[in-house]
């Protein structure tokens, strides 16, 4: 098994325990924290991934930042305990990515990957939102990013499905209609 089905099997079992519970937002939020903890510090991500580390080491340092940190949902304090005895910490970024989209997905929420040549301002943000809320029959999160390459206009995906209304893909169609006419 992969490390990225496993860790989809980890966040699975989150999900149906933290939704039982109805708190889905404070495990998301916590899974997330540590995630950004452990990736923001290089040598307690080592510390925590390093099989050379022995787990009950792992373990203990990871309850001293649970304890430190204040509060957290009991079912992510559970899962990462488990994780750290089955020295499986490495699989937290993909596993909270997993949560994160089951999360989304629970919510009727589908990611949108949007490329422009500039930057979106706020208004044109919140119109290209509704537009491919509309188009996909659900909540949209924008993942923006910006390439010049594309001269102008931009291209969205949502799911499998991409909506190109870039300036580089309408010259290429016209590059082809002039080409089919001679």
């Amino acid at each position: 098994m992969t490390s990225r089905s496993l860790a989809r099997r980890y966040a699975g079992a989150l999900f149906d325990v933290a939704h039982k519970q109805g708190n889905l937002e404070a495990a998301e939020r916590d899974l997330t924290a540590m995630r950004n903890l452990v990736g923001g510090h290089d040598q307690l991500r080592k510390v925590l991934e390093t099989p050379a580390v022995p787990m009950q080491k792992k373990r203990d340092v990871l309850e001293a930042i649970l304890s430190a940190g204040g509060p957290i949902a009991d079912p992510v304090r559970r899962l990462l305990l488990m994780l750290a005895e089955r020295d499986r910490l490495a699989l937290l970024p993909d596993l909270t990515e997993a949560f994160s989209e089951r999360t989304m997905s629970a919510r009727r929420v589908q990611p949108a990957d949007v490329v422009t040549a500039v930057p979106l301002d706020d208004a044109r943000r919140a119109a290209v939102t509704r537009a491919l809320a509309r188009a996909a029959g659900c909540d949209v999160t924008l993942n923006e990013r910006v390439d010049p390459a594309i001269i102008g206009g931009m291209i969205a995906r949502v799911g499998s499905t991409v909506y190109d209304a870039s300036v580089t893909r309408q010259l290429e169609k016209m590059r082809q209609q002039l080409l089919e006419k001679n």
